[in-house]
C-alpha cells in the first residue's frame, strides 16, 4: 500500500513562492498518497492514517491548541514529522515544536551559492550525495546549535559563501527521536528550482521514507 503524508503549508508570516513546487515534488517523489492542506483543523483530526507529517516551509503560527496536542501526541506515539526549510520559522509561541524540530531559525544571508559537507553518509537522506555538496539556499543560521541533541547529517560550510552566522559547526540537516516518533529537517528548500533539482529530490525523499519507516 502507499506511504500516505500529510502535507502542511500554512503561513501567517513569510510566504514561500516555492511552496506549489514543494507539494508537488512531495507527490511525485515515490508512492506515496498525499494529502495537502493549509487548513489548522486538519491537524485537530486523528492523525493515525499518515506514516507522517511534512511542514513544508510552514510560518508563523500555524496551529490551534488541539492541533499543537495531537500533533505531539502522533509524534510521541511513534508517528513521523518531516521538517522543509521555513518549518523552523514556525511556532515560535509553542516550547514543545522547537524541542521536536531540534532548533529554530534566527537569520540567513542572501540567496547564494554554497557548499554543504555531508557528514554521515549512512541515512537515507544523504547516501547518495557527495562529500561536499554544492547548493544554492538562505543557508539558514539558527537560534542553538542543536549538536549533542541530534544527529547532524550535513553542515553548512560557511567559507563557501557570505553571511553566516555559526562559524565552523553550523549543523544543516538533521535527523532525531522523539519518544517513539522520528524527525527529519532539513533547512534546504528555498527555490522553486531546489524541487527541480534530482540530489535534492534523492535528500527529500530519504528523509522522507526515514521519519515514516518506509523501505524501497
Amino acid at each position: 500500500m502507499p506511504v500516505r503524508l500529510l502535507v502542511f503549508t500554512r503561513t501567517t508570516a513569510y510566504r514561500h513562492d516555492s511552496i506549489p513546487a514543494g507539494v508537488e515534488a512531495v507527490r511525485t517523489l515515490g508512492d506515496f498518497e498525499v494529502d495537502h492542506t493549509e487548513d489548522p483543523q486538519a491537524l485537530e483530526t486523528p492523525l493515525d492514517a499518515y506514516a507522517a507529517v511534512v511542514f513544508l516551509s510552514t510560518s508563523g503560527e500555524v496551529l490551534t491548541p488541539a492541533g499543537r496536542e495531537r500533533l505531539a501526541a502522533y509524534v510521541e506515539a511513534g508517528g513521523g514529522f518531516v521538517g522543509v526549510h521555513a518549518a523552523a520559522c514556525t511556532e515560535y509561541e509553542w516550547p514543545y515544536y522547537g524541542e521536536l524540530l531540534g532548533a529554530r531559525f534566527d537569520r540567513h544571508p542572501d540567496l547564494q551559492p554554497g557548499r554543504a559537507i555531508v557528514e554521515d553518509r549512512e541515512h537515507p537522506a544523504t547516501r547518495h550525495l557527495p562529500a561536499v555538496w554544492d547548493f544554492v539556499d538562505e543557508w539558514y543560521d539558527f537560534r542553538t546549535n542543536p549538536r549533542g541533541e541530534v544527529r547532524v547529517l550535513a553542515r553548512a560550510d560557511e567559507s563557501s559563501y557570505e553571511g553566516g552566522g555559526m562559524g565552523k559547526d553550523h549543523p544543516l540537516v538533521w535527523c532525531r527521536e522523539q519518544e517513539a516518533g522520528r524527525v527529519f529537517y532539513t533547512a534546504l528548500g528555498h527555490t522553486s528550482e531546489a524541487y527541480d533539482d534530482p540530489g535534492f529530490r534523492a535528500h527529500l525523499l530519504g528523509g522522507i521514507d526515514w521519519a515514516a519507516r518506509s523501505t524501497r
